[in-house]
């Protein structure tokens, strides 16, 4: 069987979680397929992609020391297909994608295939710059806006936003050495299509057509309204410094922003503020026109980059309706109430469990065990006195005997 590597490396906001999310709960029937999704944790190729980069991510970087290379292993090991992919892998710079496609086997007998699923900026940029607030960034959207803008893109915003969204570049840097037809391109369907739509392209460009996957996914990076978006810049801007990253995540990420917040459906969605339709609009017309020149095969259409026309009635979301950001703010509270609470009864159900468990071991030794007596008893026998003891034990420990 040949070997085959897919290498899907982003973009980010393009149902990437899910996508990982199905290969990681389904590697045992892909395995059945001579597909190797090579993961034995759902973070696995993030870490991989954290390794590979030398990229400094709240102190994860130090756990994915050595993570690439032990991937990378595995995929030269296995002679059917492999599939690896992360959305951060966008940003590589050209000497690492050099790197990773070399240990993956491309040059030695490996047909390295690059996959790179694409959405248009009308969606992307608002759904970044979330993104930046839900990991503690408390830029306002109008700053956000200006910093990708400006044409110097010397901020740390401009760079991060480009080096993962820049279509031509990404595949500049990833696909330099790769033939055209082995660079695949998979576009996001318009907002408001089927559902399965992103999915049946994905497993085309990922050869997962006719596999009877489980595609219910358990992970999803849901999106939050603007007023919910506001309310997390909030709570960023008065409690970074005090809160650590490691509360942070679980805290405000998960707990506020996924599950609580993202609930919230009915809130005015974010968007792009209409004046800057014209300036995406001409971006992404070059954009089309480079890929279309370079002959890659785009599975979808690619005028579905083109994005939705501008909304009718735009929300900013650094200037809210506060009615609506205290709405937001009610429910966040209640949820931290909740968990509170159920952290106290979980405390308290553990501290009944430790005083159990520190009774019984005073209970155990307050009574004699077998060894021990088995100890104490021929340390007596070692001596004249002992022996005499014992022996004035056991008669009496046999009139009891008699007596009951």
């Amino acid at each position: 069987m040949s070997k085959k590597v897919l290498l899907h490396v982003g973009t980010p906001k393009t149902g990437t979680s899910y996508l990982q999310d199905v290969l990681f709960r389904n590697r045992r029937t892909l395995a059945s397929h001579d597909i190797l999704y090579p993961a034995d944790r759902f973070d696995a190729h993030f870490l991989a992609a954290l390794d590979l980069m030398r990229l400094p991510w709240g102190g994860l970087e130090t756990e994915a020391v050595g993570a690439w290379d032990r991937l990378a292993e595995k995929v030269r090991h296995h002679h059917g297909t492999a599939i690896i992919s992360h959305e951060i892998l966008a940003t590589a710079s050209r000497a690492q994608a050099g790197r990773a496609l070399e240990s993956l086997g491309h040059g030695a007998g490996t047909e390295v295939h690059l996959v790179l699923s694409v959405r248009d900026l009308v969606r992307q940029i608002p759904a970044e710059w979330q993104e930046n607030v839900k990991h503690r960034a408390s830029l306002t959207y109008g700053a956000f806006l200006d910093q990708i803008q400006d044409p110097k893109r010397e901020s740390r915003i401009a760079t991060w936003f480009w080096g993962v969204q820049e279509l031509p570049d990404i595949l500049n840097r990833w696909g330099h050495d790769l033939p055209p037809e082995r660079i695949h391109l998979v576009t996001v369907p318009p907002a408001g299509g089927s559902s399965r739509l992103l999915w049946k392209r994905f497993s085309l460009a990922l050869g997962l057509e006719g596999i009877d996957l489980d595609l219910e996914a358990e992970r999803s990076n849901p999106s939050l309204g603007a007023p919910e978006t506001a309310l997390v810049r909030r709570i960023n801007r008065a409690a970074n410094r005090e809160l650590a990253p490691a509360d942070y995540r679980p805290l405000v990420r998960e707990l506020l922003a996924h599950q609580t917040l993202s609930r919230r459906t009915r809130s005015p969605r974010l968007a792009l503020p209409p004046d800057a339709h014209p300036w995406v609009a001409e971006t992404t017309r070059s954009w089309v026109a480079e890929i279309e020149r370079r002959g890659y095969d785009v599975i979808g259409d690619l005028h579905d980059l083109e994005g939705a026309p501008p909304v009718a009635r735009y929300a900013d979301p650094d200037h809210p309706a506060e009615k609506q950001v205290s709405a937001a703010a009610v429910d966040a509270i209640r949820a931290l109430l909740l968990e509170g609470a159920r952290l106290r009864r979980s405390e308290e159900s553990l501290r009944r469990e430790l005083e159990e468990a520190q009774r019984a071991l005073e209970r155990s030794y307050l009574r004699p065990t077998y060894r021990w007596r088995e100890k104490v008893v021929r340390r007596l026998q070692t001596g004249p006195t002992g022996r005499g003891l014992l022996r004035v034990y056991r008669r009496l420990r046999g009139r009891s005997s008699r007596a009951a």
